[in-house]
C-alpha cells in the first residue's frame, strides 16, 4: 500500500459517489457516529483502539436488522482500481449488515487497501482458508433489471467509507 494506492481508492469511491473519510484510530468512534442514521447496527470492529459508538447494536436481533437504518461492517482490505471494499463473511454477522441497511459504512485501514484485483489474491486466500466467505461491494446497490436505473433494491442506496490512516 502507498499513499498513492489510499488516493487511488478515495477517487474512486469519489466516482461511484460513495461518500470517504479519512481518520485516525483515535477520532474513528466520533467519525463513524456522524455517519450514522439511526438506528445503526453494526459487527465488532477487529481495529486496535477502534469501537463502535455507543449507539451502534453489536448484537442485533432479526427484528433489529431489519429496522436498521445503517449498518457498519470493517472491510477486510479495499481494491483501489474499482473503489471496492472486501466484506468477510464471519459469524459475527458482517455480510447482512453491509446488505440489509438503507446505508452501509464500511471500515478499512489504509494499510489494507491494495492496488488492484491481482494483489488481493493473497489476502482472499487468508479468508477462504479460515472457511469464511468474501463478498464485494462496489458503490452503492444499483439494478435496471424493471427499466431505468434504481438504488438501493439489492443492498444498501448509500454507502460511506471510513479510512483508518494508522493502525
Amino acid at each position: 500500500m502507498t499513499t498513492d494506492t489510499v488516493g487511488r481508492f478515495e477517487r474512486s469511491l469519489v466516482d461511484l459517489e460513495v461518500g470517504v473519510e479519512r481518520a485516525s484510530a483515535a477520532d474513528a468512534s466520533e467519525r463513524i457516529d456522524s455517519m450514522l442514521d439511526d438506528p445503526a447496527v453494526g459487527v465488532p470492529l477487529p481495529f486496535e483502539d477502534v469501537a463502535q459508538p455507543e449507539s451502534v447494536d453489536t448484537n442485533p436481533t432479526g427484528d433489529d436488522l431489519a429496522e436498521a437504518r445503517t449498518g457498519v461492517t470493517p472491510a477486510t482490505f479495499a481494491i483501489a482500481e474499482y473503489g471496492t471494499v472486501a466484506i468477510e463473511s464471519r459469524p459475527d454477522g458482517d455480510e447482512p449488515v453491509s446488505l440489509y441497511p438503507d446505508r452501509h459504512v464500511a471500515v478499512v485501514a489504509a494499510s489494507d487497501v491494495v492496488d488492484d484485483i491481482g494483489a488481493s489474491f493473497e489476502r482472499l486466500e487468508s479468508a477462504f482458508a479460515a472457511g469464511n466467505s468474501i463478498v464485494f461491494a462496489t458503490g452503492r446497490s444499483a439494478t435496471a433489471d424493471m427499466g431505468s436505473l434504481v438504488h438501493g433494491v439489492h443492498g444498501p442506496g448509500s454507502v460511506d467509507v471510513l479510512v483508518l490512516e494508522d493502525r
